[in-house]
């Protein structure tokens, strides 16, 4: 740890200095040029390289540790508290930037909850009824801060059902996130890139606080990343990944995607999140369907080797070129939803959501290519 510690030192001095400058230095200039979004993400990139080295120090005390066995891909003990680093250098970027409206105190409140609940289950272990119960809760706690699916209120129970749709667009989104975490790099790389391309739409369409956010988000990703890319040194955990979820779900009902365009603001955040999405959508389908899963605590106990990555590592792929191609995929269709929102005609827009179902169709083809015929149950490494 202590080599670690000493290769990231100048880059995280040169971060402090930066954030301990006073008004009117540094931070403020990032204002007046329009980088404030960069220096937010240097905050969280920084303090996540410095604390993920602490978050595997801290995991071995903790025991927050995966042991490996005959399931699992690893030889020794790693840590999985990598979710601390992720979740401290996001707030530290977060409250650095000290602007929050009222949906923002609800995300920070929720994501709160949400990673609290994650590292405990790395620590102890919880059952899936505590799990869902304490993801719903913390849903529930976004929507009362105002944060939720637009739906027409004037409508009979129209704000019931925006909140039933929002509870279950974030538990869903925690939870595609949390699967992903399969292996090396992939869910903190994934979280980096969504988070990346919101930052984008956020910018480019003036959205400054969903911007802030996804800054914060992306950075912590990619700071924690050295430490989690192959061989990884420390794992997200549940913390970690359901967090990462958690704030990307919150951000995708946190913007505003199109005003006069019903199929551009739907199709916005689904693009972006496409590949989780799809992921546990077709998964979930496929394990009713055999016979895996009947109910919703045999879907989160469920362990087995049918997702995205596990096809593309049985068709020869290894783990960073898994991990690269399904970059790949989400960027692509991140870039056509960056580019939906700027197409004038009614027509171009219908062609850049059939090349997204295109993109999804070579995805199942993958996906099928890639699976076994008689389903195989094991731990997500």
């Amino acid at each position: 740890m202590t080599r670690k510690l000493g290769s990231i030192f100048p880059v995280v001095t040169l971060a402090v200095l930066l954030v301990l400058l006073p008004p009117g230095g540094f931070s403020a200039w990032t204002w007046t040029e329009g980088l404030r979004w960069a220096y937010l993400f240097l905050i969280a990139f920084s303090a996540a390289l410095l604390l993920s080295p602490l978050s595997a120090w801290l995991a071995a005390r903790v025991g927050a540790m995966d042991i490996p066995n005959a399931r699992k891909v690893h030889a020794f003990p790693i840590p999985r508290a990598g979710g601390l680093a992720v979740y401290l250098a996001f707030m530290a970027a977060v409250l650095r930037n000290m602007q929050f409206s009222t949906e923002i105190y609800g995300i920070l409140i929720g994501g709160t909850i949400i990673f609290v609940l994650g590292f405990v289950d790395d620590c102890r272990g919880l059952s899936a009824r505590t799990r869902i119960f304490w993801q719903v809760l913390a849903a529930l706690i976004v929507t009362f801060f105002g944060l939720r699916l637009s739906f027409p209120l004037s409508l009979p129970l129209g704000g019931a059902v925006s909140t039933v749709l929002s509870v279950a667009w974030l538990v869903g989104i925690v939870n595609a996130f949390n699967f992903m975490d399969g292996i090396d790099g992939l869910a903190s790389t994934m979280g980096a890139v969504c988070a990346l391309l919101f930052l984008g739409i956020g910018w480019n369409s003036s959205q400054y606080p969903l911007s802030f956010i996804s800054a914060a988000l992306a950075g912590a990703c990619a700071g924690f990343l050295r430490s989690n890319w192959r061989p990884a040194s420390i794992f997200l955990g549940d913390s970690g990944s359901t967090f990462i979820g958690f704030i990307l779900g919150c951000l995708a009902l946190y913007g505003g995607w199109a005003t006069d365009n019903p199929a551009v603001a739907f199709s916005t955040p689904l693009l972006v999140l496409g590949i989780p999405i799809f992921d546990i959508i077709y998964t979930t389908v496929s394990r009713v369907r055999n016979g895996s899963v009947s109910n919703l605590r045999q879907w989160l106990e469920y362990a087995g080797r049918d997702h995205f990555h596990h096809r593309l590592m049985k068709l020869g792929l290894g783990v960073e070129q898994t991990v690269g191609f399904i970059v790949l995929l989400n960027v692509a269709l991140g870039l056509g939803a960056w580019t939906i929102r700027h197409t004038a005609s009614t027509l171009g827009t219908w062609f850049l959501l059939a090349q997204s179902v295109l993109i999804f169709l070579v995805v199942v083809v993958l996906m099928l290519l890639g699976r076994e015929i008689v389903p195989q149950k094991d731990d997500h490494r």
